[in-house]
Parts: structure tokens; sequence; C-alpha cells
């Protein structure tokens, strides 16, 4: 066959048309097989297709919200009554609020000269050469000055520097922890808005008297809408040890998850909680959640600061919501689907029978029909021909053995 002729036949069968055969196999292996994909096929699209899924209705799953917190609780530390305004970082209350559970406090510092920490790399020396002047380590805590210097009251020597003394690895000093922040409360008030289907929804009900914050503690089953929660019971719930967090701090992630229905009543729409650690558990560097800040002031008119470094409960308020509500367009386009669908069952049965069962090739022969090799007494010639029908319903049981 030359080139030409080749794509003068694929050109004219390009126009050929196919259509499906109506065949009837009576073979109760494959009609087990037939049936049993069958009732699989429906029991997915029913069950979880639209009744779990609910594929039936129109959904949004990026929702506006809007997340205001609040601490409170107070604690004896020595002869200190600390409050919120001393633990609570930042103030005002965000998707973001942390408590201080434990201190490393430097106290005294100002502006000066002083010996540089001696497990600084480089920071040991023996005589001023060992100091360059100027040279700064970034992992040590200042500028050097180039003069080696004893190290506070040890004998040994490490290199000058420029920086806030004494520096905090040689003179913090490690608080106890405050273990009765177990006890503290977050208050954590959500709003929540679907665009989509005009429902704004909030975690907690209006009430008459306006108050300053509920006096309850969150229950799933007894005061579901009370998202005021124990510091201990997040703990709990992101099983992890207090204790550990007050040594270490730690990153928890607050889960608010809003799953909606608005084909019932709006207002029955109320979220759930969940809680987990959010930072990394490995004894590391990175480990744990801490950061330092300063509190400054005057004395004979010189400048000093105490260096604080807080370890504490970091929580990260992460807001989910999905909605869903009846629409017609969703139902069609899935119900075709499923509809569909079932032709898979007769693919598998085909590809069973033309693969495993078929004897003789008989199957295939009357599964495909190529009209063209089939020769016609009477042709009509006309805008539109046809050649041949074949059978509308063919029975493989009669005379056939399979």
């Amino acid at each position: 066959m030359g080139f030409k002729e080749f794509i003068t036949e694929y050109f004219l069968g390009f126009w050929d048309y196919e259509t499906p055969k109506v065949m009837v196999v009576r073979n109760r292996k494959l009609g087990i097989i037939y049936r049993g994909v069958q009732f699989l096929v429906i029991t997915y699209f029913i069950w979880y297709v639209f009744i779990s899924q609910k594929a039936y209705q129109d959904t949004e799953t990026r929702p506006e919200s809007s997340v205001y917190t609040m601490m409170r609780g107070v604690a004896l530390q020595g002869d200190n009554v600390l409050d919120m305004v001393e633990y609570v970082h930042p103030s005002e209350g965000g998707d973001v609020i942390s408590t201080i559970l434990r201190r490393e406090v430097t106290e005294d510092q100002k502006q000066g000269t002083c010996a540089e920490y001696f497990k600084v790399a480089g920071a040991n020396c023996t005589s001023d050469s060992d100091c360059v002047a100027g040279e700064i380590n970034f992992d040590g805590n200042g500028q050097r000055t180039g003069r080696c210097v004893p190290y506070y009251n040890h004998t040994f020597k490490t290199c000058e520097i420029q920086s806030w003394c004494p520096i905090e690895a040689f003179a913090a000093v490690s608080e106890p922890p405050l273990a009765e922040a177990i006890n503290f409360t977050v208050y954590i008030k959500n709003t929540i808005h679907f665009p989509k289907f005009k429902v704004l929804r909030g975690n907690t009900r209006p009430r008459k008297k306006v108050k300053y914050m509920p006096r309850c503690h969150y229950n799933e089953e007894t005061h579901p809408y009370c998202p005021v929660f124990r510091l201990g019971y997040i703990a709990e719930q992101a099983r992890e040890e207090f204790s550990e967090l007050c040594r270490t701090g730690g990153v928890i992630g607050a889960f608010i998850n809003w799953k909606c229905n608005f084909d019932t009543d709006p207002l029955a729409c109320a979220p759930t909680y969940s809680f987990r650690r959010l930072d990394v558990r490995k004894n590391t560097p990175f480990s744990g959640y801490n950061y330092k800040f300063a509190k400054y002031y005057s004395r004979n008119g010189e400048e000093f600061r105490t260096l604080i470094t807080a370890y504490g409960m970091r929580l990260d308020i992460i807001v989910h919501g999905h909605a869903g509500k009846f629409n017609i367009v969703p139902t069609i386009i899935n119900a075709v689907t499923a509809l569909t669908s079932v032709g898979i069952c007769s693919i598998i049965c085909d590809w069973i029978m033309l693969t495993f069962i078929d004897k003789n090739e008989v199957y295939s022969e009357r599964k495909f029909d190529n009209s063209s090799n089939k020769p016609v007494d009477h042709m009509v010639v006309t805008d539109l021909t046809l050649t041949s029908y074949g059978s509308m319903d063919s029975d493989l049981s009669e005379g056939v053995p399979l």
C-alpha cells in the first residue's frame, strides 16, 4: 500500500460511524460480576457521593473570619503577684497569643565592655594578639575590642567585647516555672462569614446582659457555645505535659472547624475545636518556644536594662470553614455522572469475555461488525448510505458453547 492509498483510506475511515450493538450473554459468572460491579457503583454514588459528601449541594470553603482572644488569671511567684499584663503577649489579642510560663532574667545590664562567653568559637585567648579588634562573631554577643581579659571571676581569659554587660550566658538567673498557669483561661471569640450564602455566625450565643467574659469553661456537651479554655485542658487535648511546656515552651494550634449545612436552620451551625502541637518536639535548638524582651530604666543618669528570655505556650488560632446548600446544578451533574459510571460494568465484563472466556473468537465476531466487508444485494445510492444494520439482539447461548 502506497502512502497515497494509506492517506486516502485513513481519511475515508475517519468518517465512519460506530454504534454499540446490543447482545444478550447468558453466562452466570459474568452475570454475577456484572450485577456485583453495578451494586458497588450505585452504592458508592448513593452512600458516599450523595449522602456522605452531599454532592447535591453548592459549597463554599473559603469563608471570611475574624478572631479575638483574651487571657485571664492571677498567679503568685514568691512575693510577686502576676496578672495578664505581666505574662500575656501581645496584650491586644488576636489569632496569635502567648503566655509566659518560665523566665530567665539578666538584671542590671548596661552598655560597656566585658569578657565574651567562653563557649563562643575563637573566644578563648592567652594574649591580646589572639583577639582581632573590630571582629564580630555572629554567634557571639558583640564586637571585639582587641584585648584579652579574665573571664569574670575565673582564671582563664576570653576576648573582650563591646556589648550589654554582663552577658546573658553568664549572668542569667532562671526563675521557677509558673505552675499555677495551668488554670489560666483563654477566651477565643470567632466570627465567620459565608458570603455566597449571606450567613454570618459566631461561636458565642447572644446574651441579654453583656459580660466582660463568660463565667464558664468549654464543654462539648454542656457548654458548646462557651469558648473559654483552660491552658491545662488545651495541653491535655494536644497530648502534651504542661510541666514540659513550662520548661521548653511550645506552639499549639487551636483549630476551629465550621462544617455547616444550610439546608437546615443556619442557627444550628456550631463549631468544633481541636488542639495539636505545631513545633518540633525533639530536643534540638529549634524545639520549644521562647523569645526575648527587655525593660529599660535609668539610674544616676545611666541607662540600664533587664533582659528577659521568656519560655511559654503560644496559641495559633486557625479557622477552617465549609458550608453547603442544595443547588440543582451540582445535583444534575453528579446524577448524570452516576448514570454514566454504571457503564463501566459492561466494559469490565466485555474485557473478561474477550480475554478469558471467549472460545473460537465467537464473541468477538458477533460483538464487532464491519459493515464495509459484507456484500449488499440492493444498494440505494443517496446522500446517506446505510450498508448494514446488523443484529439488534444476538443470543450467544443458542448453539454456541461457552
